[in-house]
């Protein structure tokens, strides 16, 4: 492996000569159809923020293999500490629309009952996919010392930690990456260097040859991946899970992608990202390079893909009409999920915000009564 070697397996054609993914017929085409979900997610996601009916999403559009080709490497007994822009991590292991779809309401139904923003997705099953956070790198520590107790309690589990080019100016990534390599702990390091943190371009993000060669410094591999490649990236993530399952330690893995949208449906990139880059990118599309590939295999044809989108699309569409009819959490979920018993202190907090309630007419409040 190389930090700065750019790695890939499938050429622009589509062909991928010698190379062995280790995957079914069906599985690669669960790779591809959860990549056609992230982008249905995506899409759906972003009209009804602009429509007003939820307050925020993550655009995923163009990094979809990094998160797909890495999950594919995954066992569901491993944890996954994500960014907010891993949508297909999630699906993949069979996390539904509808589930993440009640977080993007913040619904009775969310994992986090509506305490969180939206896209700050949490699950314990299918897969341990520990719960975002909006603040950059905090994730990669807590990857890191989860590791180190698996280490410690004799478990052959793996944490992958996903994180983006921006936070590797963070604090928490030379801390995480440092105690790592000491630790030797099961940790799989992945960069999605997507471009922009933000509006911050990455030559104004850090003076190094690339982010994979970071890795040295802290005595591990780094390898630089083409993020683009699905089959890359689940490879290089393969060899790094490998490498932490048998004991040998961390690895860094840089996978070099663009994002085709905004950092976030509060942004606008046409302000900072130029025309001709977006233009450049969109040819390198890693849904339609790995239809090319799956072409190849004799996989795939253009009424297959367009029916599976249609499909994803509708899949998505059900999940909204399910989470939107969804009610919001009840008045008294604030007070919940701390103590077993309420105490004298919050029960008096908890009666004064239903009298509250009941006077500004919320019909939550019913009579005014706290019911804990």
């Amino acid at each position: 492996m190389s930090a700065l070697e750019l790695q890939s397996v499938i050429a622009p054609d589509g062909s991928a000569a010698g190379h062995d993914p280790r995957l079914c017929a069906e599985g690669l085409l669960h790779c591809y159809r959860t990549m056609l979900l992230v982008r249905a997610f995506d899409d759906v996601a972003l009209k009804l923020q602009r429509s007003g009916r939820i307050g925020f999403s993550i655009p995923n559009k163009g990094v979809e293999a990094c998160q797909v080709g890495a999950a594919s490497a995954l066992e569901t007994t491993d944890w996954v500490f994500p960014s907010y822009r891993d949508f297909g991590v999630a699906l993949y292991h069979g996390v539904t629309p509808t589930e993440m779809m009640h977080n993007m309401f913040g619904n009775d139904r969310d994992s986090a009952r509506g305490r969180q923003m939206p896209v700050h997705f949490s699950f314990d099953k299918p897969i341990r996919f520990v719960s975002i956070s909006s603040p950059l790198g905090t994730q990669i520590p807590q990857a890191v010392g989860a590791a180190y107790a698996m280490k410690l309690r004799g478990e052959k589990h793996v944490a992958l930690v996903s994180f983006g080019d921006g936070s590797t100016s963070t604090l928490g990534f030379h801390s995480g990456m440092n105690f790592a390599g000491v630790w030797k702990a099961p940790v799989v390091f992945l960069c999605q260097n997507n471009g922009y943190a933000i509006s911050c371009p990455v030559e104004e993000q850090t003076a190094s040859e690339s982010f994979a060669i970071k890795a040295k410094a802290y005595g591990m591999p780094g390898v630089r991946v083409d993020g683009n490649d699905l089959l890359a990236m689940r490879q290089a993530t393969a060899q790094a899970v490998a490498r932490a399952r048998r004991g040998d330690g961390p690895t860094l893995i840089e996978a070099v992608t663009f994002r085709m949208g905004g950092h976030s449906t509060s942004d606008d990139p046409t302000r900072y990202v130029p025309k001709e880059l977006v233009e450049s990118w969109a040819k390198k599309d890693p849904v339609a390079r790995f239809e090319r590939y799956l072409a190849s295999r004799q996989l795939w044809t253009k009424e297959q893909g367009e029916a599976l989108y249609a499909a994803a699309v509708e899949q998505v569409n059900a999940a909204v009409r399910e989470a939107e009819a969804t009610p919001p959490p009840k008045l008294e979920s604030i007070f919940t999920d701390i103590y077993a018993s309420v105490p004298a202190h919050l029960r008096r907090q908890g009666q004064a915000a239903f009298e509250l309630a009941a006077r500004k007419g919320d019909a939550g409040a019913g009579a005014g009564k706290f019911p804990l």
